[in-house]
């Protein structure tokens, strides 16, 4: 009798869990949602702001040192960014509420002035420090805080890129590579969802993804060039993580001063802009990504787009990495993709959800990606690139607090940082 007693107990206590994370989350996704829906409309206003006025370019030069000025007057001038939320959900590191004004407006602030970043790398810290704040107030342990700052990184994910599949995964699996928190995939769906959907009531995302209508089916041919679109893919994402992690440390070694330095980067990005003619690699870069899916091919688009938001980021300036990301691994895919045979829109969508995979070591949230972004057709090819390009990335990745626990190439514990 007393060892029924104890299950009901026990049974009783997981539903009491339940709902507790079923209220706890939603709030989390309300919460998170509404600021990134804020955040989105933000970015947009100021982006077409700019293209309306392209002379707002030439504020690159004051811009960033306005953004060093802000992160110093506030105390957070040596933030370690995404990388801390990283540390916050595997070590517990309390992370800051004024993490989230001040990546709000630094972020919006580096778009207005035409710096090459995205926006989902900033919601990620907007959403974890919003989410670890209500965590405080909610009273949750450190064990249930850890869950409550992936349910934000999901949420804002979700928000701000319309994909709440991909975002729930994301969070769970970005950390640590090699485990998943799997404890923590219920409370990180909910809070996805709530957020996406409130993004829906605001017209965000109602009518989502790019258009990819050239996708092959299963057969061995494609099978062959899709694995060779992967180890391509692979080799672009380890140069792009050594060029965003040599960037900031060359500007260090040869200016010092943090003020000088993200001065010299608005203008080497200005002068940059001006030699190039156009403001093609400003900003995010969505319109331009749609375009090339679309049939255009800029061969040096992936290599300029690396070095403007190496110059960009390295220099001080804020914002995110994931959505330049998809702009390279787009523009790569549809210049090299035709040579090995494969059609233009379907070798672009590979390319970004491959390089994608390959810089964050994040297989399933890239597989995800591609469901969410350009349907189901192809997915198995599309699963294919991504598995070897995270395999062939080797240990580099974006994020240099990231953990790689598992080898890549045989199941055995390594437990060592991202290069």
């Amino acid at each position: 009798m007393s060892q029924l007693s104890g299950r009901v107990r026990e049974h009783l206590a997981e539903g009491v869990t339940f709902l507790k994370w079923l209220l706890y989350s939603c709030l989390v996704g309300v919460i998170v949602g509404l600021v990134a829906v804020a955040f989105h409309v933000g970015i947009d206003m100021v982006t077409e702001l700019r293209e309306q006025h392209p002379r707002i370019i030439w504020l690159l030069p004051l811009t960033g040192p306005a953004i060093v000025l802000l992160y110093r007057w506030c105390g957070m001038e040596k933030d370690q960014g995404t990388n801390l939320v990283l540390v916050a959900v595997r070590d517990a590191k309390r992370l800051k509420l004024r993490t989230a004004p001040l990546i709000f407006l630094s972020t919006i602030c580096t778009h207005l002035a035409g710096g090459s970043a995205g926006r989902e790398g900033a919601a990620l810290q907007l959403g974890a420090s919003l989410s670890a704040y209500t965590g405080r107030k909610l009273g949750l342990d450190e064990h249930d805080g850890r869950i409550v700052v992936m349910c934000g990184m999901a949420a804002s994910f979700s928000a701000l890129f319309g994909t709440p599949l991909t975002a729930a995964v994301f969070a769970m699996e970005v950390v640590t590579v090699g485990r998943m928190y799997y404890a923590a995939m219920v409370p990180c769906l909910l809070s996805s969802y709530t957020a996406v959907l409130a993004a829906h009531g605001f017209g965000l995302h109602v009518i989502h993804g790019y258009p990819v209508h050239d996708a092959l089916e299963l057969d061995l041919l494609p099978i062959l060039q899709t694995a060779a679109m992967g180890v391509l893919c692979a080799v672009l994402s380890i140069f792009f993580c050594k060029v965003m992690h040599a960037a900031p440390r060359l500007y260090a070694r040869y200016l010092p001063d943090p003020l000088v330095r993200a001065a010299v980067g608005g203008a080497l990005v200005l002068a940059l802009t001006l030699l190039v003619g156009e403001q093609t690699y400003n900003g995010a870069g969505d319109g331009v990504i749609r375009r090339m899916l679309a049939g255009d091919t800029i061969p040096e688009a992936f290599l300029l787009k690396i070095l403007f938001t190496a110059l960009t980021l390295g220099a001080g300036f804020r914002g995110g990495e994931i959505v330049p990301l998809l702009f390279i691994g787009c523009a790569f895919g549809t210049w090299v993709g035709p040579f090995l045979g494969l059609p233009h829109g379907f070798s672009g969508a590979l390319g970004m959800a491959a390089v994608f995979c390959g810089a964050t070591n994040s297989p399933l949230s890239s597989i995800l990606l591609a469901f969410e972004l350009f349907g189901g057709d192809g997915l198995p090819l599309y699963a294919l690139c991504c598995g070897v390009s995270y395999m062939l990335s080797g240990y580099h990745g974006l994020y240099s607090e990231q953990k790689i626990i598992y080898s890549k190439f045989r199941p055995e514990w390594i437990d060592k940082k991202a290069e």
